[in-house]
């Protein structure tokens, strides 16, 4: 089985993603998603949209968003476009706020471990292609936030985020949190989600990672640790698997003096499991290889 190619730079530029995407030779057909993570009110880590902006600007592409499932300034279609306001998405892009008004589109998961089904907004329905441009950082629950999470939590409605974090059995935002959840379940529902997207766009989508900003904490955290080690890169690939796969890699073999801080939340969170299990239903390989330019 030939192995999923994984494209990688040191250098970070705004010209540099473009350049990481076309290395892909994947032309984006119709209209694309570009999915990013819009910044919970208080966090500084998350990638800005000027930065962002030749890439989306490239594929023509509409910057899409959902809703959270967490109390902060993203949970309800009001706060959400107001912070979107905020940090200027909307003054640099068409900007998308897919599940802003129901009903949700409920996917099937064929192969889902623990999830059977993946509710997402219903402007998915507008796009033809996805473009996932990720800030690749720790999570607090996730061990770590890349390709995978935002295919998973990223692109699910606020019911879609509830039943992830539930382990599949509450697609309530307010009750899900009091569901007693097993270690792995929301890492396993986590690869269940993200496979129902790469379904949903049969082979029409594309992946950026920006390991920039290596905070411990997510872009959902208003209050984000800092950065705890130095930025590695931009890496691309048409396999999420494969790409989380090399930029965990990547951090395993650093000998930044910040690694081990960043394994250990990772490593006690068994963030890799999503990556394991994503691989084992069939929606991309852990086996790739890393092309620098």
């Amino acid at each position: 089985m030939e192995k999923a190619k994984v494209f990688f730079t040191k250098t970070i530029t705004s010209d540099k993603v473009v350049e990481m995407y076309k290395a892909l030779g994947k032309e984006l057909p119709g209209k694309v998603a570009v999915k990013l993570h819009s910044g919970e009110q208080g966090n500084r880590n998350y990638l800005r949209p000027e930065f962002v902006k030749p890439m989306v600007e490239y594929v023509k592409g509409t910057v899409v968003e959902c809703n959270t499932a967490y109390d902060g300034a993203r949970n309800t279609t009001e706060k959400h476009l107001h912070l979107i306001h905020e940090h200027h998405w909307d003054e640099y892009f068409d900007f998308d706020l897919l599940d802003a008004e129901g009903p949700d589109i409920v996917l099937p998961i064929k192969n889902g471990r623990t999830l059977k089904e993946n509710y997402i907004g219903k402007n998915w329905a507008n796009y033809d292609s996805l473009l996932v441009i990720s800030h690749f950082k720790g999570h607090a629950m996730g061990g770590y936030g890349g390709a995978l999470k935002q295919l998973s939590i990223g692109c699910a409605s606020t019911a879609g985020k509830a039943l992830i974090h539930s382990g599949g059995k509450d697609k309530n935002q307010y009750t899900c949190w009091n569901i007693a959840v097993e270690k792995d379940d929301f890492m396993i529902c986590m690869a269940d989600a993200a496979g129902s997207m790469v379904d949903y766009f049969k082979g029409n989508a594309a992946y950026i990672n920006c390991m920039v900003n290596l905070s411990v904490d997510c872009d959902c955290d208003g209050n984000a640790a800092a950065p705890c080690m130095k930025d590695i890169g931009i890496l691309s690939s048409l396999d999420p698997v494969a790409l989380d796969r090399a930029c965990m890699d990547l951090i395993i073999k650093s000998d930044d003096p910040g690694r081990d801080e960043f394994l250990e939340r990772v490593n006690s969170r068994h963030g890799q499991v999503t990556i394991d299990v994503a691989a084992e239903e069939g929606y991309g390989s852990k086996e790739y290889e890393l092309i620098e330019i």
